[in-house]
């Protein structure tokens, strides 16, 4: 064995520490330096893959027939004013953000900025929030056309069948605290409140004191109008639940008193209702048409009724508008179950499929029972067969599409009114389709 002090011999000797020596200089190290600024050359094509789905969302927009939004743009020509935002661009942001679960318009502009794929939709166009909140809620009719549309190419190329239908609700929590509903002496004073401050706030601006307190006064002034605005529509709500508690007790005559009704001084269009958690907060009722055995979404009607209970009718109504026309057969839940709605369909030639609830008294729900119609009679022997059960099971296949929402974050609404959440939940449908119908399609 060759011993160490041949094996290295020609190697130099190490010196070794000796005391007192000078300590060592410090070490160079590349340290981050966030203060400075940079140039970079991005290519923008090359943010994001090929089979993002963000590209799917623009081949989808490019397509689309967008003139009566168009239209409406006056910068044209020569004629003076700046460039408008390209409505093909704000519709793929909000669709694209929608199937991201992002429906705040500030987050959105700093989406914009930030994150490759809205990086990519705009293209070095600059949007800004004001813009994308109003063509959000602004756009209600187009997004229902799109809707149809695009509806009609996926029942023309055989990927959804429109002969059997189901319907669902979903109860989606209002932009409304529970302390905001009031009963009808406490909106008379808050009216008379606001009525009184409006009035001193006129005799202010009309004053003419300097501009900035001009601005403030004539802020506050509008904030108060508003205000009186929403108390005289939440007297118009109170109104009608009246009517409408009136109407019930006609019918019932179970003889109790009911509750004194209230209504909401934030979002009088909103009702409090039952949620699937079982407890009881401000809500709007979503019902949602879809192809049976496919999420596919095929329409949807906002109401504020807390029960789905007389609410198949209008949406089979609607229906015959719409692609496909009215269906051979309807899926519905227990909840929809009303004679009136199963004698109508039966006369218009649609077979309805929804499990009739237990009695209280322990007997057959699928027997005949004195008054039922020939809708009715056909009905509860429908659903006692074993074809009937079959034919009724795709319905639960809708509620994957109210799962997919709650994953895109629609469990609480940030919009108020009728029209402004029509439009809201119009562009989860829409999505909804897109991303559906590719997936189809490509299978």
């Amino acid at each position: 064995m060759m011993a160490a002090d041949e094996l290295f011999g020609d190697l130099p000797e190490q010196a070794k520490p000796q005391a007192g020596a000078a300590p060592l200089a410090a070490p160079r190290l590349r340290e981050p330096q966030r203060d400075q600024i940079e140039l970079r050359a991005v290519d923008i094509e090359s943010l994001i893959g090929e089979d993002h789905p963000v590209r799917l969302i623009w081949s989808y927009v490019e397509e689309l027939d967008l003139s009566e939004l168009e239209n409406r743009i006056k910068a044209r020509g020569d004629r003076p004013g700046h460039p408008a935002t390209s409505p093909r661009l704000l519709l793929a942001l909000w669709l694209y953000a929608t199937s991201e679960g992002v429906g705040s318009a500030r987050a959105l502009e700093r989406l914009c900025e930030s994150h490759d794929a809205y990086r990519w939709l705009c293209g070095g166009v600059s949007v800004n929030h004001h813009t994308l909140a109003d063509f959000r809620v602004g756009c209600a009719d187009l997004l229902d056309r799109l809707l149809c549309e695009h509806l009609a190419v996926l029942a023309k190329v055989g990927l959804v069948n429109l002969e059997t239908l189901a319907q669902d609700g979903v109860r989606v929590r209002a932009s409304a605290g529970a302390a905001s509903f009031r009963r009808e002496a406490t909106l008379d004073r808050h009216l008379a409140l606001a009525e009184a401050v409006v009035e001193d706030l006129k005799r202010e601006v009309d004053a003419r004191s300097d501009a900035s307190n001009q601005r403030m006064k004539a802020a506050k002034e509008r904030a108060a109008r508003e205000r009186r605005a929403r108390v005289k529509a939440a007297q118009t709500a109170l109104a009608e639940i009246k009517q409408q508690r009136k109407e019930r007790e006609e019918k019932r005559g179970n003889g109790k008193k009911p509750k004194e009704p209230r209504a909401s001084t934030t979002d009088a269009d909103a009702r409090v209702m039952k949620m699937a958690d079982g407890g009881f907060r401000p809500a709007y009722n979503v019902q949602v048409m879809s192809a049976a055995g496919q999420p596919i979404v095929v329409d949807i009607k906002v109401c504020n009724t807390g029960s789905d209970r007389g609410l198949m009718r209008p949406m089979l109504e609607r229906q015959r508008a719409r692609p496909g026309g009215l269906p051979k057969d309807h899926l519905v839940d227990g909840g929809f179950g009303s004679a009136e709605d199963i004698e109508w369909a039966h006369a218009e030639g649609i077979d309805i499929f929804c499990p009739p609830t237990q009695s209280k008294h322990g007997t057959d729900p699928h027997l005949p029972r004195r008054g039922d119609g020939p809708g009715v009679l056909a009905w509860r022997a429908r659903m006692a067969s074993e074809e009937g059960k079959a034919r009724y099971k795709p319905r639960s296949i809708c509620e994957c599409i109210h799962a997919r929402w709650r994953n895109w974050d629609l469990r609480q609404l940030t919009v108020r009114g009728f029209e402004k959440v029509r439009a809201v939940v119009l562009w989860y449908a829409l999505a909804n389709n897109i991303l559906q119908g590719n997936r189809l399609a490509s299978a």
